[in-house]
């Protein structure tokens, strides 16, 4: 017998669904989607039609997958040697036409995207990537392996990303660019190669950020972007008594675990 309730989901007669995935309440499902046996589906989700959902993938809540998602799949890695891996994805995120999400390589390795995200069609996501939250992938951003976006980043279309690149919290890429290095948090670069464009500041405000919290962004950014300080100097003034706060820590952080090294 198959686990979801049939009395409160939505299931076109033509979506073939393994009898033991499991699927939440409310769940709407389009015609010839096709679910595999250990996928998880939380309540209130939207799947399309022509949707793939296969492997080891955990769905949460209140997400939306449009016409031709494949989620799930493969990793395409010649690595990957058919090992128990996983996609989790969190709530309230919207996936539009012909995304493709990958499974992790590596026994019990993760690809992990978080909650509120909008990925745009033809994003591709591949293994052992991490996605925070609220992030914004347009058209044709893809992933290679290993990739690290933090909270609140957005990137424009057709921009490629090396593996292992890590992403840092608030930063804006404009679209058309090419990311082979760290890109520290709070900044927004743009080109190939990319440049860096100062602060993203508009990012920032409509973040809630107010005038005084983005001076003190703006400084640190003068800092590490301005001065002719390299990063092991830049990481000694944040970690001294002049650069307390929540947002000097975060810029430190992201810099101690650069290994790619950031963006110039």
């Amino acid at each position: 017998m198959r686990s979801y309730n049939l009395k409160k989901t939505e299931i076109h007669p033509t979506a073939v669904i393994h009898p033991w995935a499991r699927i939440g309440e409310g769940v709407k499902i389009g015609p010839y989607t096709v679910i595999g046996e250990n996928v998880e589906i939380g309540d209130e989700c939207e799947i399309g039609s022509n949707v793939l959902i296969e492997g080891a993938t955990k769905i949460g809540r209140n997400n939306k997958f449009f016409h031709g998602a494949s989620v799930g799949t493969a990793p395409q890695d010649l690595k990957y040697r058919g090992e128990t891996t996983y996609l989790t994805i969190g709530d309230d995120n919207v996936f539009r036409e012909f995304v493709t999400l990958n499974l992790a390589t590596g026994e019990g390795e993760s690809t992990v995207i978080g909650s509120r995200c909008l990925l745009m069609a033809y994003v591709h996501v591949a293994h052992n990537c991490v996605i925070g939250n609220e992030v914004i992938l347009a058209n044709a951003v893809n992933l290679a392996g290993h990739v690290s976006i933090h909270d609140f980043v957005t990137i424009g279309g057709l921009t490629p990303v090396h593996q292992f690149v890590r992403i840092g919290k608030y930063a804006f890429i404009g679209g058309g660019s090419r990311i082979e290095r760290d890109v520290p948090p709070f900044i927004k670069l743009a080109g190939n190669p990319p440049q860096i464009y100062g602060l993203n500041s508009i990012g920032l405000e409509r973040r809630g950020f107010d005038a005084e919290r983005r001076s003190k962004v703006k400084a640190i950014y003068k800092l590490l972007y301005r001065s002719d300080l390299n990063v092991t100097q830049v990481l000694e003034a944040l970690d001294g008594d002049d650069w307390d706060g929540a947002d000097a820590a975060e810029m430190a952080h992201f810099l101690r675990h650069c290994e790619r090294g950031i963006t110039k």
